[in-house]
């Protein structure tokens, strides 16, 4: 495994995401300063820090949720905010809060889901919720799922989405080691497969091609 501390940024042809000189700062406090780093097609990038550094907070500004930064961020060479159609049609964002339905089941809310992104079949959604290992919970509520089981629901998401960029806040937070182990090998299947992950985590990730970015 390879992990470096990203500190600065240099372009690539190959960057899909790149940070010159972010600043942002909250009720008076500066978050973070100076901050350059770059993601590439094949790449995990770890957001790590300790609470209220501003894990959440860069993660959102890099995907358009938050405006209260100064800086560049540049989507394939190109100035982000000129190309947001480009970006959110590449992207795939999971917050920390997981944005499942609790009142649907498993199903109704993959259905919804990805059906934003495209045509999906049945059986491709039940597959995707077999996968994350919720068979036989297909049809439940999934307010009667444990914390876990609602954060595999949003992880079944991945299985279908067509993006190459994924953003991920915490996912791990209610997973159980299996759960663990599941996501960090679709992690690394999708980078394999030339996408790229963003994801802020405390996690000890085990994954080819990690790139860590320390906040605080």
């Amino acid at each position: 495994m390879h992990q470096d501390s990203v500190k600065t940024s240099q372009s690539s042809a190959d960057d899909l995401i790149t940070a010159q000189q972010l600043f942002c700062e909250r009720d008076d406090r500066v978050l973070f300063s100076n901050l350059e780093f770059s993601l590439r097609r094949g790449q995990v990038l770890q957001i790590k820090g300790s609470n209220g550094t501003g894990k959440t907070t860069l993660l959102r500004i890099i995907c358009g949720l938050n405006q209260g930064y100064e800086g560049e961020l540049n989507w394939q060479g190109e100035p982000m905010a000129e190309h947001l159609e480009s970006f959110y049609g590449e992207l795939l964002y999971i917050g920390h809060r997981v944005g499942v339905n609790k009142v649907l089941t498993p199903l109704e809310n993959l259905r919804w889901s990805a059906g934003l992104q495209g045509p999906v079949s049945e059986e491709q959604l039940y597959q995707a919720l077999a996968d994350v290992g919720l068979r036989g919970f297909e049809e439940s509520a999934c307010g009667s799922l444990s914390a876990g089981q609602q954060q595999r629901v949003a992880l079944a998401r991945l299985l279908l989405s067509p993006a190459t960029l994924w953003a991920l806040d915490e996912p791990f937070t209610t997973l159980d080691v299996s759960g663990v182990a599941l996501l960090e090998k679709l992690l690394a299947e999708h980078a394999g497969r030339g996408g790229a992950v963003l994801v802020t985590t405390h996690h000890a990730l085990q994954v080819p091609d990690l790139k860590v970015l320390n906040l605080g």
